[in-house]
């Protein structure tokens, strides 16, 4: 049965300029050729557009098939690829017996252009009658003298065998005689496909004939070879130890694709490790070696999953995959420093981290393109090798600090988190990390290096000269104390000209400007107003502030988390140096001292002098710490609080994180495929366990018809069918809703409910968000009760809740009669693009202060447990919780969590949930942030939908 061809439509220029077939019919009629190439292009966009216009067969028949003219033969074949060539009763037309003769002509032309057309043009016939008698022509074909048409020759005898074998039923025999002497690579190829796809074992013993010549063949033919023997090596009786050494062989191709596709059949073949090193050498190689950034990262991900099948067989290999480091794209260096650092061990250890030292020296030394990023990168990388390898934290530490005094906020925390941590796990490096951190103390930039270093030093600085050595640093970096009068003083001395303008009155009630909202830096809401703005002229000019010490610049600046932080380090220090030092009296100085730093700063956070009034928690927590200094000093509970319990909760986060590790290489060494595992066929199996002890291949193919993403099982499709229309509509529709990946599967099923027949009934659908529809259902004639099935494509570009919407229309039983049917809507859940993620805690808060979009969303649910609205929350938005779980345990009243998820297009999706129980209910609220507004808003919605259906549940 002959198959069916799809073209696409053409829009003509002006449907008001269309020729008349008997216009058409003249202008063939014509002598010259010119004129005949333009008809003929109107008339293949006529037959393409649906119109097959039989009553020109014969006037080409005569008029344009005896021309010469090489344009005119080739549009005359493509007329003859689409024309009708049967009648209504499936017989062949009388006229194609011309046909068939001048095709029969054209095979045995004296021009090989002609030949080698005319046999892609039979490659393309499914009509039988057609093809028998221009079978010795294409025999003859094989044996001319120009490559061109013998190549096409056995691509046209490969299509006929594979459609109608009995029309030559020695094709593969013939063609394996025929490449034995062809010397042609492209003809040889052609050959080799058709042998391989129609007849193996021919192809086999060609191979085997050949087997010494491979390295010379061209690109295709070894492409082809490859092909060939990873299809032969599934067959019990393959030579798979000859197939390895030529596919070895290949590896050093020239060619980037035979080297990648070498690589892939090798690590399909075998486990050997000298075999697996091999293809990881050629990625490796191949990545270096081609400059499209797409590429590498396509091979990498090869790399990488050679590393998960065969862990430390690469380890060796961990310098050369380092090389590519030099690639100038930063998404390739991220994706190499990941696969390095899970390859990095005991052995290379060493050798991994100076290489990484030496990067992150140039990217100090010089500026490049995200050199910033890049940065960020190498120090996570030098970090977690420093963390799992405690040989080389000594080592490396130092050589981070370096960056503590940067400009850019994001290195500088970086490297103080790790400074914090290896504090924390390596007792013997607290000395001399104490001493590096207060030589570049007044070195640093940003609030949130200080803070870090302000905590290091207050639990670690333990003898005396090291907390002398501290507070004398602090002193420093805060200039002269009290910092108010001080101020008060330079201003007066500044601006002892401008004191009429400062004594002005001040502005009236109506033209205050409207409180703005400010982000403290610890996450909370503060209103500033004109009573608390400082107008710009009474700031002090940039050269001034550039010169205060760094720590009275943040303070003056309204950084008063820094002061808190300041607060708690000088309270320990001075809790420290009173068990320590013997001597009452510089006791009590250095007491004194550390209280008239704290008053200092509640004085001027309370004063006019900065850009903004401290916060009620900064000043509460600056509050407790002068108590506690000026209680008496045996108060052991204040003392373990202070000196012992903060520690202990960092070491608790710490052991934390060590758990969560372990458990996730734990898991990542589990055995996948065991011994004595089932066999899995796949054309025996279920959709739903399809690629379980699949080979690659199949696998990519599972892959690429979305089979292996969701359990294909009925109860799954029947929750996702969506019913469109009423059951008394006279048109009944319902959908079911296929989401992947990027593009939405609408399979619409269409019931006619009346006894009559519908004509031009079509399926109109619109789109709200970022959907788009692909292509518009064309209208269809559904007889008495009858039904069908439509699918409509649409395609999705971002994470926001889409509305699909539509009618159907129809015409009735009368021309005039036009009828419709308004259909439900189809909502796009969210959740489908949305996935758990992880983060670490700078991450979060990094990207929390960096996204401008924010839905707060107050809680409103009948359920009286936090943890079990906290488990609810998590499974109706996909996320993952990033707090630990020893900070969530315990019943205090209170929870506050970090959550985090990804979606398929690389959007970040945080929330905070901070709640309260009162009573038997729960109350607070939920802040979503994120970079775009659809997002936000949508994760709002779900969760405000999902506390409704616990809401009516709980009350059911």
């Amino acid at each position: 049965m002959a198959e069916s061809f799809t073209y696409t439509i053409i829009q003509q220029d002006d449907d008001r300029e269309q020729p008349s077939v008997q216009d058409l019919r003249n202008q063939l009629e014509s002598g010259k050729d010119e004129q005949k190439i333009e008809t003929m292009k109107k008339i293949l966009l006529l037959m393409l557009n649906g119109d097959p216009v039989p009553q020109l067969l014969m006037h080409v028949i005569r008029f344009v098939m005896p021309s010469k003219n090489k344009i005119l033969k080739k549009l005359l074949l493509v007329y003859w690829e689409i024309c009708p060539k049967t009648n209504p009763d499936g017989k062949l037309k009388q006229e194609m017996v011309l046909v068939c003769n001048a095709l029969r002509n054209d095979l045995l032309h004296p021009n090989e252009y002609i030949r080698g057309a005319t046999l892609r043009f039979l490659c393309k016939l499914r009509e039988a009658e057609i093809l028998e008698p221009l079978i010795p022509s294409v025999r003859q074909c094989l044996e001319h003298r120009h490559a061109y048409v013998r190549k096409n020759a056995v691509l046209a005898i490969y299509n006929i065998y594979k459609t109608f074998d009995y029309l030559i039923p020695d094709a593969p025999d013939m063609v394996h005689t025929y490449i034995s002497s062809e010397s042609d690579q492209s003809c040889r190829r052609n050959a080799f496909i058709m042998l391989m796809n129609t007849k193996q074992s021919l192809a086999v013993q060609y191979l085997n004939s050949v087997f010494g010549q491979v390295g010379a063949f061209d690109e295709l033919l070894q492409l082809s070879v490859i092909e060939l023997i990873r299809k032969d090596c599934r067959t019990p009786t393959a030579e798979k130890a000859k197939y390895i050494q030529a596919i070895i062989s290949l590896l050093h191709a020239s060619s980037p694709s035979v080297k990648y596709e070498a690589a892939n059949t090798l690590t399909s073949l075998t486990s050997h490790p000298t075999a697996i090193k091999s293809a990881a050498s050629a990625y490796i190689e191949l990545i270096l070696k081609v400059a499209d950034n797409n590429v590498k990262l396509i091979v990498l991900d090869k790399v990488d999953e050679l590393r998960e099948k065969h862990d430390r067989i690469l380890d060796d290999k961990v310098m050369d995959i380092l090389r590519v480091l030099g690639s100038p794209d930063i998404e390739v260096r991220r994706k190499c420093l990941k696969i390095s650092m899970e390859m990095v061990s005991s052995r290379n250890v060493d050798e991994v981290v100076n290489f990484l030292k030496k990067e992150l020296v140039k990217t100090h030394e010089g500026e490049y393109e995200k050199n910033t990023e890049y940065r960020q990168l190498l120090i996570h990388a030098i970090h977690s090798c420093a963390i799992k390898f405690s040989e080389v934290a000594a080592s490396v530490v130092h050589v981070l600090m370096e960056f503590l005094g940067e400009s850019n906020n994001a290195s500088a925390v970086d490297v103080i988190a790790f400074v914090r941590e290896v504090m924390e796990k390596f007792p013997q490096l607290r000395a001399g990390i104490v001493d590096r951190l207060l030589q570049t103390f007044g070195d640093m930039k940003t609030g949130r290096v200080f803070r870090g270093a302000l905590w290091i030093i207050g639990e670690y600085t333990l003898d005396v000269p090291s907390i002398q050595e501290a507070l004398k640093k602090i002193r420093a970096a805060l200039g002269e104390i009290p910092i108010l009068s001080s101020e008060q003083q330079s201003s007066e001395d500044s601006h002892a000209d401008g004191e009429g303008k400062e004594n002005s009155p001040a502005a009236p009630a109506a033209d205050k400007p409207a409180p703005a909202r400010r982000v403290l830096a610890d996450g909370t809401y503060a209103t500033e107003s004109a009573f608390s703005a400082k107008s710009p002229s009474a700031t002090s000019p940039d050269s001034a502030k550039s010169s205060k010490p760094p720590l009275r610049a943040l303070i003056l600046n309204g950084d008063y988390f820094v002061g808190s932080v300041l607060a708690s380090c000088l309270t320990k220090l001075v809790l420290r140096y009173g068990e320590l030092h013997d001597n009452r009296s510089q006791i009590n100085a250095v007491k004194s001292e550390a209280m008239l730093i704290l008053t200092s700063i509640i004085r001027v956070g309370k004063s006019e002098v900065p850009a903004s009034p401290i916060d009620e928690d900064s000043h509460d927590r600056i509050m407790n710490c002068l108590r506690v200094l000026s209680t008496v000093p045996d108060q052991t509970v204040l003392k373990e609080v202070f000196l012992q319990e903060c520690r202990r909760a960092f070491t608790e986060l710490i052991k934390a994180e060590e758990k969560t590790q372990k458990r996730k290489a734990k898991q990542n060494k589990i055995v996948k495929v065991h011994a004595d595992d089932v066999l899995t066929f796949r054309q025996l199996k279920s959709k739903r366990t399809t690629g379980q002890g699949a080979d690659e291949y199949e696998l990519d193919l599972t892959r690429a018809t979305g089979q292996g993403e969701r359990s294909d099982d009925l109860v799954s499709k029947l929750n996702r069918v969506i019913q469109l229309t009423g059951y008394s509509d006279p048109v009944y529709a319902e959908a079911y809703v296929n989401v992947h990946q990027y593009d939405i599967l609408l399979d619409v099923l269409i019931v006619n409910q009346t006894n009559d027949t519908l004509q031009n009934l079509t399926l109109e659908f619109s789109t709200l968000g970022d959907l788009k529809l692909v292509e518009r259902p064309t209208p269809h004639t559904l007889g008495p009760r009858g039904f069908h099935s439509i699918k409509a494509n649409i395609k999705v570009s971002s994470t926001e809740t889409g509305v699909i919407f539509g009618n159907i229309v129809y015409d009735g039983p009368s021309a005039l009669d036009m009828n419709c049917v308004i259909l439900n809507d189809i909502h796009i859940d969210i959740m489908d693009y949305i996935n758990p993620a992880t983060c670490t805690e700078t991450q979060f808060r990094m990207m929390w202060s960096e996204f401008e979009w924010e839905n707060k969303v107050n809680v409103n649910t009948n359920v009286n447990d936090l943890r079990v609205f906290l488990s609810h929350i998590l499974k109706s938005t996909n996320m993952n919780c990033l707090t630990p779980e020893h900070a969530l345990s315990g019943e205090c009243g209170f929870l506050a969590a970090n959550l985090y998820a990804r979606s398929i297009f690389g959007e970040d999706a945080l929330a905070n949930i901070c709640l309260e129980k009162q009573g038997g209910s729960i109350s607070g609220h939920i802040r979503i942030r994120s970079k775009t507004q659809g997002i936000a808003l949508s994760l709002g919605d779900k969760i405000t939908l999902s506390q409704k259906n616990v809401a009516i549940t709980a009350a059911a």
